[in-house]
């Protein structure tokens, strides 16, 4: 029994390249935990490496057993009362588990499992060779994949994401025979469609990266090909003293369809840098990956670069090849532009009420009515600029109807900007226009403060109420309309900014907006606020606070519509209650008070109590305590100094612990059960009026 390095090299067609990098580190992670699973490597074996290329995944382990250790196995069989007759004898069932082991009952042996004790059988089973597993472990592997559609090609039956053409499985120096996907095992593999050598018989499997960069001329690991484009287009960028459009978003799709990579300088007329500098970059980057340049001060250079799969001493060819087809491109995108400025954005409103928002919330005409109700309630509340917010909301989907969006949906509200700035409107009805959809995803900017906020929280609140309340809730991994995307929205800019709205009276005011034929559910407003809580936890768990501390706080958000800018001084206020000698007191007896009146079920308020029936010196001790305390509290809640409030309630620890010791709250006299029950209810909506703090550790 030996080990060596395990190369599988999967040869194919060309593999769609947004999904290179992700089929790649599935087939190493689910080939590996087969062979683990196998025994022909150890748990605590040194990583392997993924290779891929546009025609190949590959994946090299260092250490392999050629053979499985010996085991030991055990059968387990009756069970002594079914294996035993009344005279101890063995059973007819005995006597057969017997036989099928090859064995005397008198070999077997007795095992205790749970409360029963069973017979078994004890063998050493001896290690098997790789070549009787390999094959169908790397066929369990490729059926593992995150392939969306198989394809079939040629007579046979296999299947797979591209057709296969050839199969390495090399232990060491020594090819592993087998089938897969209807391809014999072998050692040989290609390079560069034009300039690498065909066939490369690989004599190694630690060979095989270098043999294919030195006769294949491929770059077959991933992340070294990557790092060699970024190093590339780093140095052209510097050369022409530009800066790099957003290489990142672009980098992976690229380095996923090439294998030789090399960079060069494309360039096109600097009449078309009269279009929008948005639609050329997304042409360029969408339709033929190309990287847009930028000078210092972010405007387009009418210089680009290419990441060709040749690497050539006279490029010329390539790179006049590259400018010709970018051409009609830019031209195309000229065009739209031209013809959409002939069109003021607000006679294109006639168009959106032909334009289906969803079928059973109407077109996007009714929606846009919908958001100049909301914005103008938002810019009310938030003294933010009435006319501008609503002549946005009027013309923010409006380019929705124009030719550049029709062809690129990636500028809905980009090219708004540019055509309400063209018809005359004001600066900041552009600004909003274009920033409504903000954010786009987690990690981006928010719109700016005023007409932009308002009009994005319109439009984030009318998708919320109107999908989830026809009953799209997302679930799994499956939330086609981006609910939760839009949720997080909603709270980023009311927490980000600040803005003292409730969240319920704002799902409520977009609720309202549609059409009573629509039928929402009547819950939703409710609903969405539970929906919107529950995104909230991972958004301040990267802020800092814990898991216990949010939920405390959101679990009062859930119940009350309170101010949602008072979100994160409530948590601050509750992470430095945390570190009161006072906080585990409170909260332990507010966590048994609760279960008091809960097991009691004691309807949970504030009743007044009835001072003549404290009967205890410690029950009137705290009350006592309750009404002092209670005023100060109240006028730190009212500033917004809910730390103060919190520190203010400290003072409860003593009275509240003589309480618990000293008093029976659940005694045979109603009156003074009912008392003691007011007292507890008052304890718990003081304590409570930060957070709920029986839901953080005592």
């Amino acid at each position: 029994m030996s080990t060596a390095p395990l190369l599988i090299e999967v040869l194919s067609e060309e593999l769609p390249p947004k999904a290179l990098q992700r089929l790649s580190e599935s087939l190493g992670e689910h080939l590996r935990t087969g062979l683990t699973t196998a025994g022909f490597v150890a748990v605590d074996a040194p990583s392997h490496i993924n290779f891929a290329t546009p025609r190949r995944l590959a994946v090299r382990y260092p250490q392999v057993l050629d053979h499985q250790e010996a085991r030991e196995v055990m059968r387990k069989g009756p069970s002594l009362q079914a294996g035993l007759d009344a005279a101890g004898k063995p059973t007819p069932a005995l006597a057969g588990f017997a036989r099928s082991c090859g064995v005397d009952v008198s070999a077997l042996e007795r095992i205790q499992d749970g409360k029963a004790e069973y017979f078994a059988f004890r063998s050493r089973k001896p290690g098997e060779s790789l070549d009787d597993h390999l094959a169908t472990l790397l066929a369990d592997a490729l059926k593992k994949l995150p392939i969306p559609k198989v394809m079939r090609w040629g007579a046979g039956e296999a299947q797979f994401v591209r057709p296969v053409h050839g199969l390495v499985m090399l232990h060491g120096k020594r090819v592993v025979p087998g089938s897969v996907l209807g391809i014999e095992s072998g050692r040989s593999t290609r390079g560069h469609r034009f300039q690498g050598k065909s066939p490369i018989e690989i004599a190694h499997a630690d060979s095989y990266e270098a043999l294919l960069e030195d006769e294949g001329k491929v770059i077959a690991n991933f992340a070294t090909r990557r790092a060699d484009i970024s190093r590339q287009l780093d140095a052209h960028a510097r050369e022409l003293g530009a800066i790099l459009s957003d290489p990142e978003g672009l980098l992976d799709e690229v380095t996923a369809l090439v294998e030789y990579p090399t960079v060069y300088v494309g360039r096109f007329d600097a009449e078309f840098l009269q279009v929008p500098q948005e639609c050329l970059m997304l042409t360029m980057r969408q339709n033929q990956k190309y990287f847009p340049l930028l000078d210092a001060s972010g405007n387009l250079l009418s210089a680009f670069l290419i990441v060709s799969n040749m690497r050539l001493a006279d490029p010329a060819n390539v790179v006049n090849g590259n400018q010709r087809v970018v051409r009609p491109r830019l031209a195309d995108a000229r065009f739209f532009f031209d013809q959409d400025k002939k069109t003021p954005l607000e006679q294109r409103l006639v168009e959106l009420e032909r334009m289906v928002y969803h079928n059973k919330l109407g077109s996007q005409r009714q929606r846009v009515q919908r958001l100049r109700s909301v914005g103008a309630f938002i810019a009310e509340k938030l003294g933010v600029d009435a006319m501008i917010v609503d002549r946005a909301a009027l013309l923010c989907k409006a380019d929705l109807a124009t030719g550049m969006v029709g062809e690129f949906p990636e500028l809905q509200g980009i090219m708004g900007r540019y055509y309400a700035t063209h018809g005359g409107d004001a600066p900041e009805v552009g600004q909003a226009i274009e920033e409504h959809y903000r954010p786009r995803f987690a990690s981006d900017a928010l719109p700016e403060r005023g007409a932009s906020a308002a009009v994005a929280l319109a439009d984030k609140l009318d998708i919320l109420v109107g999908i989830y309340g026809i009953g799209l809730v997302p679930s799994g991994d499956r939330d086609p309309f981006a609910l939760r995307r839009h949720a997080l929205g909603v709270l980023r800019i009311l927490v980000e900014y600040e803005v003292p709205l409730g969240l319920y009276d704002l799902l409520v005011k977009a609720r309202d907006g549609f059409d009573a034929a629509v039928g929402l559910s009547e819950s939703v407003a409710f609903d969405l606020v539970g929906f919107i809580m529950d995104r909230a936890i991972g958004y301040f768990r990267d802020l800092g606070y814990s898991v216990e501390e949010i939920d405390s706080v959101l679990d009062l958000y859930r119940q009350h519509d309170l101010p949602i800018d008072q979100l994160v001084p409530r948590l601050e206020a509750i992470k430095r209650f945390r570190t009161l000698p006072e906080a585990a007191s409170l909260i332990e007896a507010n966590k048994r008070s609760r279960n008091i009146v809960a097991k009691e079920k004691v309807a949970d308020t504030a009743h007044a109590v009835a001072p003549k029936l404290l009967t205890e010196a410690a029950e009137q001790s705290l009350h006592a305590a309750l009404c002092e305390v209670r005023p100060n509290v109240q006028a730190h809640m009212e500033a917004g100094r809910f730390a103060e409030a919190l520190q203010a309630l400290s003072r409860l620890r003593d009275p509240v612990d003589r309480f618990f010791t000293d008093v029976r709250v659940v005694v045979p006299d109603e009156a003074l059960r009912n008392n003691r029950f007011a007292l507890l209810n008052q304890l718990n909506h003081l304590l409570n009026r930060v957070a709920n703090i029986s839901r953080l550790p005592a």
